[in-house]
């Protein structure tokens, strides 16, 4: 399921950015770390299932910032392009 994220052109990580490209319907699947805090993503998963965006959820923030190619863990990400 991750590899999909790596291998994105296109990808955002994080919060402002993931809720931005689900505004502007840019993205194609979102990510969620099943440790990210609610307060950060319950407005990732209404706008996701307000535009119909599949989710998927990862185990840790720091398994998906890997994956994202970050330094840091990353709560939400998402694809932006195939």
């Amino acid at each position: 399921m991750l590899e999909k994220l790596k291998e994105a052109k296109q990808k955002v990580a994080g919060a402002r950015q993931t809720i931005r490209a689900l505004e502007n319907n840019l993205a194609l699947v979102v990510y969620i770390a099943r440790d990210a805090e609610e307060k950060v993503i319950n407005p990732v998963l209404r706008l996701c299932e307000q535009g119909n965006v599949p989710v998927h959820y990862v185990d840790s923030m720091e398994q998906l910032g890997k994956a994202c190619k970050i330094k840091v863990g990353a709560a939400v990400a998402a694809i932006t392009e195939k």
